[in-house]
């Protein structure tokens, strides 16, 4: 496997979905000219503001997974779509994520499994799952680029789904993010570094930045190797960061670090039916 490529597309999405596409169209666009093989964009790519409900799409055929095969399709690369409400018959959307081939498929989608509830004591409330229906598979995809796994945002505070991605051959993991500036200033790296280093693979975190309905974004957008190195930062404002995907750095962390070999699985152990390998 060659090196390649990765991009990551950092984003303020707001309330307006026609410029939120519009200018995830020129961005694309602007990593694919710049050589990107595999470009990845930020959580609730689409929409951010009240009324999430209402712009929820059917996948594949809506109007976002449409514009990302035809980007897909025409430049010939790989597009993580960042995710969007998903259209579920008689229940709240899907908070959910597409990969797109090179020939514009639809190769498979991911929907966010874990959902940020919280009440706080003479504090805020704040309750995700009123407005997201529970995603409920692990998902990897065998592309030429590598096997790829995903994840979204709160997602990365769970480590049980990268660890079982990892034991099941995930070499680069993708998760789309919307971190508050409050959680994002002293979690997001240190997370997304920690999941790379545990598990020896690459993590690329496109992310929300700017102010939006409720809560400031706080950006940052991370590729993170599988040392735990932090090869890839976005500045403060949309745009596109590039990293380059090293595969074979990969393989000798792996070599140097065996943590995965060197797990008790007679003492204890991790498993799930609920993971699936397109």
């Amino acid at each position: 496997m060659q090196n390649y490529l990765a991009a990551l597309i950092q984003m303020d999405s707001r309330d307006d979905k026609a410029a939120n596409l519009a200018s995830a169209e020129t961005l694309v666009r602007r990593a694919a000219d710049r050589g990107a093989k595999l470009i990845a964009l930020p959580e609730t790519v689409n929409f951010i503001g009240r009324g999430y409900s209402a712009q929820a799409e059917p996948i594949p055929g809506g109007e976002t997974c449409e514009l990302f095969r035809s980007l897909a399709r025409e430049y010939e690369v790989w597009i993580e779509t960042g995710s969007i409400p998903e259209l579920v018959e008689g229940a709240k959307p899907r908070n959910t994520a597409m990969l797109i081939g090179p020939k514009g498929e639809l190769v498979c989608t991911y929907s966010k499994m874990h959902m940020f509830d919280v009440d706080i004591k003479n504090g805020p409330s704040y309750h995700e799952s009123a407005h997201n229906t529970l995603g409920q598979e692990i998902v990897l995809a065998d592309t030429e680029l590598g096997r790829l796994g995903f994840a979204i945002c709160y997602d990365l505070r769970f480590p049980e789904p990268f660890r079982l991605m990892a034991m099941h051959g995930a070499q680069v993991i993708l998760v789309p993010g919307s971190f508050t500036m409050n959680t994002g200033k002293d979690h997001w790296e240190p997370l997304m570094r920690a999941r790379a280093i545990e598990n020896g693979v690459f993590l690329l975190g496109p992310s929300q930045i700017g102010q939006k309905t409720g809560m400031n974004a706080y950006g940052k957008s991370l590729a993170v190797d599988p040392w735990g190195n932090v090869i890839a930062k976005a500045s403060d404002r949309p745009g596109v960061t590039l990293v380059e995907i090293d595969l074979e750095l990969l393989e000798q962390t792996r070599e140097q670090l065996p943590s995965l070999q060197n797990r008790r699985a007679d003492a204890y152990s991790l498993t799930t039916d609920r993971l699936k390998i397109y």
